[in-house]
């Protein structure tokens, strides 16, 4: 049943043609998800507290995508791409999220490997 599922998955994915990704989307994401990840890194060491570091650089990301759009729309005279925006913030999402669940989980371990040796 699961190979059937999958073959049929993979049949109707050729039926969309609207799957294109653009390079320049490609580097919003890309863009989004270095200033996130720098962010992050700045917040947590600094406060040491998961979901301000989350929330700061998640914002910092869509800050940037933004103002990269309201730059472009209103100085250099094109239009205010939507699509770029918000390829910006999944960079900045998808780094966050990421960073949010597998940091801090080492000093857990550590603490419990204390526990385990000294009983």
């Amino acid at each position: 049943m699961k190979t059937l599922i999958t073959i049929l998955i993979f049949c109707f994915t050729g039926l969309c043609s609207a799957q294109f990704i653009s390079a320049d989307d490609k580097l919003h994401l890309g863009a989004g998800a270095l200033i996130s990840a720098t962010t992050y890194t700045i917040v947590y060491t600094t406060t040491k507290n998961k979901k301000k570091a989350f929330w700061y650089s998640l914002g910092a990301s869509a800050l940037a995508g933004l103002a990269k759009e309201v730059y472009d729309g209103g100085i250099q005279n094109e239009r205010f791409d939507t699509g770029e925006a918000i390829a910006t913030t999944v960079g900045g999402l998808t780094v966050s999220t990421t960073l949010n669940l597998f940091v801090g989980k080492n000093k857990n371990k550590k603490k419990k490997a204390k526990i385990a040796l000294v009983n």
